[in-house]
């Protein structure tokens, strides 16, 4: 038995060691049977929670991560895949593949400010280029206190001239504990918003343990340093509730696609969340199919002759080949394939 708890042990000790090479993304690590996990960050020698045996480590540091690290979304399935929900003290992305899906990228990063400033009343830093507030345009700042909670005045913009001014308005806004969110809005996939500067992002969030969201808009998926990426794409609202039942031809909340794009704790998922701006809550909604979803169009109805029925069908040669003798005429030949002007 003492053999078989020093192996234990010697594997749980061998594990630190590797997830500590291996960077700053979060682990489950199993603790010995009968053993407390430990906090084994740099510098740290207060201890762990004793009741959990399975718990969370921050890999740079190896530091066990409180309850009190994540952001819950409140909706139960999303934030079991997320182990716990988004990290506070760290970089997320939130990524729209298409501009059209920028209100929607930016309605769902406000939805996650209203819960973090539940409680609080710090400002939140909305940083982007001259080019993406063109394209996107800035929240609608009256809005913002009846569907987010958010009041005007805690919501402050930094419009930079340049990407570069950009990331370094960011960085030093990372540092400050005075803010309680630090949002960077991109646009595209720009050479240097590359690892080097998402891993200095995500530095500085740990440092301070505020969340910095990086906003990308209608840009490839290429590597950053954020431990989560999340997709999102605006959904069908469904009809108003009632006490009657939904109303037809109505309008309700505000509804979300999210997809799970990169996690290093939960496989890819999707999901589809409805904001209530009453509670400041997302719910989950989930989309019951019928059996047979294939589209069935009805015959038609109220005509006196019946449509006739087909002739015969005739092959024609195909698009681009013609028999011998019988080549196209000047006019009807392509213009791509006449020759290129010289001058």
């Amino acid at each position: 038995m003492a053999t078989s708890a020093v192996a234990r042990e010697t594997v749980f000790a061998l594990r630190r060691q590797i997830a500590k090479i291996e960077g700053t993304l979060p682990e489950r690590l199993q603790a010995p049977a009968g053993e407390r996990p430990r906090a084994h960050a740099e510098g740290n020698v207060g201890g762990a929670p004793e009741s959990n045996a399975d718990v969370t480590i921050i890999r740079r540091g190896l530091a066990v991560a409180s309850p009190d690290a994540f952001l819950p979304t409140g909706v139960e399935r999303l934030d079991a895949a997320l182990n716990g929900g988004l990290p506070k003290a760290a970089l997320s992305e939130i990524h729209g593949l298409e501009t059209r899906n920028a209100g929607a990228v930016a309605g769902f990063v406000l939805s996650l400010v209203s819960l973090i400033l539940k409680g609080q009343n710090l400002p939140v830093l909305w940083i982007g280029t001259s080019e993406i507030f063109r394209e996107a345009g800035f929240p609608y700042a009256r809005g913002l206190q009846g569907m987010f909670g958010i009041a005007p005045e805690q919501l402050l913009f930094s419009e930079a001239a340049k990407l570069t001014d950009a990331l370094w308005v960011a960085e030093e806004a990372a540092k400050m504990t005075a803010l309680a969110a630090i949002i960077l809005e991109i646009r595209g996939s720009p050479q240097r918003l590359d690892l080097t500067a998402t891993r200095r992002l995500h530095a500085r969030a740990q440092s301070a343990g505020r969340p910095v969201f990086l906003l990308r808009q209608a840009g490839e998926a290429e590597p950053t340093a954020a431990p989560v990426r999340l997709i999102v794409s605006a959904a069908a609202a469904a009809s108003r509730r009632t006490i009657a039942g939904p109303l037809a031809g109505s309008i309700g909340r505000p509804a979300f696609t999210v997809s799970i794009g990169k996690s290093r704790s939960a496989l890819p998922g999707q999901f589809t969340l409805e904001w209530n701006p009453d509670e400041h809550s997302f719910e989950e909604r989930r989309e019951e199919r019928p059996e047979n979803s294939v589209a069935v169009v009805s015959a038609s109805r109220g005509r006196a002759d019946p449509a006739p029925a087909p002739g015969t069908v005739v092959a024609f040669p195909a698009v681009g080949s013609f028999a011998s003798g019988d080549q196209p005429s000047r006019p009807q030949r392509p213009a791509h394939i006449g020759p290129r002007r010289a001058g």
